[in-house]
């Protein structure tokens, strides 16, 4: 039997050479080198947005939607990593999984936001609007993503493990796979139960907030669910299919989305556009936010 190597399968950068390090795969595994431009950008956008929010939140004194905050600081985290694969070492196994792991599990964070804010729009609004109490929405579906999630880290850091031993990667891609498709079933269920609240409170709806914001929330839950969407079916296409080798789908689909949601509930936040002391709101919950 030969001592040689099995040639690498995947993408090698021509113009940055393996350090061949303990922790470097004999690839990329993000089927590219990342832009330093994204990465940079990824940074500043959310920073940016992070003290936006920060500032509303303690304006507002919304601590419910502090969520938002590690989120934020999660991407930031992510996108720091993800510059340092751009330029430092795009090979390294180690840089590959950090930003994974916390651009993958932010998303989490501003969901659960979402979820909470769902729940002050039904208690506002009246119980009978829902046919879930806000409480249960709020749990059942944080359970949800934190388990899916929780599957997609495992199934990312074995990819990682699988592709620095040069092994098939395909057992671990099945996992994430299985954690992404959980996580988009349930937020379709959250969407279908949005809706079905918005049809039944729309008399009463633009009384406790502002149009605005409604219309601000419903494309913030749109593009979360895109950004999972994609997710989803980059993992089907597998390691090396056409949306896991291309950054402009990265950029588009999981950067721009989350970005703009960010974005989208800090400048219509809650906090300021959620009238919570109306007389006709239904407060006697047992709930507090």
């Amino acid at each position: 039997m030969s001592d040689r190597e099995p040639p690498a399968f995947g993408y090698i950068d021509p113009n940055f050479p393996n350090p061949n390090g303990p922790d470097d795969a004999t690839i990329v595994i993000y089927g590219y080198t990342p832009s330093i431009a994204v990465g940079i950008l990824g940074c500043v956008l959310f920073f940016l947005a992070g003290t936006l929010h920060t500032y509303q939140l303690f304006k507002y004194k919304t601590w419910y939607f502090s969520t938002v905050i590690v989120g934020i600081a999660f991407e930031i985290v992510g996108y720091v990593f993800r510059s340092l694969s751009s330029k430092v070492d795009p090979y390294r196994v180690t840089f590959f999984v950090v930003q994974y792991f916390f651009i993958v599990v932010a998303p989490v964070f501003f969901a659960a936001a979402i979820y909470t804010i769902l729940s002050i729009l039904i208690n506002s609004t009246g119980r009978h609007y829902s046919p879930i109490p806000p409480k249960v929405i709020l749990w059942v579906f944080i359970l949800a993503d934190v388990i899916s999630t929780a599957v997609q880290i495992v199934g990312a850091a074995l990819i990682g493990v699988a592709e620095s031993n040069r092994k098939d990667p395909t057992t671990p891609n099945n996992i994430l796979l299985a954690g992404l498709a959980f996580q988009a079933f349930s937020f379709l269920v959250f969407i279908f139960l949005f809706i079905w609240f918005g049809i039944k409170a729309r008399q009463v709806m633009f009384k406790v907030t502002k149009k605005s914001f409604y219309v601000a929330f419903c494309i913030a839950v749109v593009l979360v669910y895109l950004r999972v969407c994609f997710r989803l079916a980059e993992t089907a296409e597998g390691l090396y299919g056409n949306l896991n080798t291309h950054e402009v789908f990265f950029g588009c689909l999981e950067f721009a989305p989350v970005v703009v949601a960010v974005w989208l509930l800090g400048v219509w936040h809650p906090g300021r556009c959620i009238h919570r002391d109306l007389p006709s709101a239904d407060w006697d919950t047992g709930y507090n936010y």
